[in-house]
Parts: C-alpha cells; structure tokens; sequence
C-alpha cells in the first residue's frame, strides 16, 4: 500500500539481526522490501556504544545534513566504528545463544508451579507474569545479586554477557522466592523481604 500511495517505508530494526538469526535467513530478506533502516549495534551485537542508518544515497546526504544541523557530527570516531565493525562480523551468528539462554530460562521458570502458564519466550526476551509478587520480587532479588525492575510482567533480556550460569542463578533465586513463601506460610502478594 505504501508503494501504491508513493509513500516511503522505514524499519526500526533495533532487533532485526536477532529476528534473522531466530528465522534463519539474512538480515537483508527482512529489510529489502524497506526504503530505510536502522539497527543498534549496542544490543545484541554487543558494541560499546552506535546505531546505523541506511538507505539511498540521497537519503543518507540528507540524514547526514540534519544529524549536523542538530550537533550530532562526531570526531574521532574510528574506535567506535572498530567496535561496531567487529560486532557485525563476529557477533550475529553468537545471537543464536541468546536465543537459546533465554528458550533455556523460560523452561526453568515455568517449571515452578506459581509460574506454570505464566512464561514465554522471544528470540533473546523472556516475559514472566508475576502478578502482584511484582511488589516485592526486585528487593529480594537483589539480596541474590540480580538487578530487575518490574510491575505485573517482568520482561528479561539474554545477551552477550550473560551466561547459562547466570540462567540458573536466576532461576535458583525465583524458587527460593516462591518456595520460601510456601515454607513460611506466607502470602507473596504481601510478603516483604
């Protein structure tokens, strides 16, 4: 319809090389039917800091233009385009084992029985519906170490530095959560550790 009407399209691909590698086919099957795209590399690929814009020649003059106009313009960015570089060349295919971290923290998760139904997993993200254990949930585990905000859903995000390891200390933690509460006769609804 866009092309039908003359009107350009753009793809927001902050997480396209993970839907690629999740679909198995080369990123640019998934972008080619866009006029422009933008993808970080920060994310997934894992470096420091940048994001890339593409299209037409035309487009990128002017994309260019305007990131001057509002100061954007950076010196001395070769390390940064080092960093980017090696993520496009070396770190896509290693998506593969976000995927499979987070596939493998949702199955431990959902094993609990106040979790059973309530877990999915997306390429690298795992969603988990708490409810209202949400309250209390990030203060506990951060007595394990683990960093998480959340509300009734919690969304966790597998990448290149976390391990599998890492999927069992959460997953440890959630049962000490839930089992404790069990063991104690509490009710985690309203429960404060």
């Amino acid at each position: 319809m866009a092309k039908e009407y003359r009107l350009k399209t753009h793809l927001d691909g902050a997480r396209v090389f993970n839907a690629a590698v999740f679909l198995g086919c080369p990123v640019q099957e998934i972008a080619q039917s866009f006029d422009s795209v933008t993808f970080c590399l920060s994310k997934g690929l894992g470096a420091p800091v940048g994001s890339l814009i593409c299209g037409d020649r035309d487009f990128i003059g002017r994309a260019r233009r305007l990131r001057k106009m509002v100061g954007g313009s950076m010196r001395q960015a070769g390390i940064i385009a080092a960093g980017g570089l090696f993520a496009l060349q070396h770190q896509v295919a290693r998506l593969q084992e976000d995927h499979e971290n987070a596939a493998y923290l949702a199955q431990g998760l959902s094993k609990l029985e106040p979790l059973q139904g309530k877990v999915e997993s997306h390429t690298n993200m795992v969603f988990v519906q708490v409810g209202e254990a949400g309250h209390v949930l990030p203060e506990f585990l951060s007595l394990k170490g683990i960093a998480i905000w959340c509300g009734e859903t919690i969304r966790m995000v597998t990448h290149l530095n976390v391990t599998r390891k890492d999927m069992d200390s959460v997953i440890e933690a959630f049962k000490e959560f839930y089992f404790s509460d069990a063991r104690h006769g509490r009710n985690s609804k309203t429960s404060i550790y």
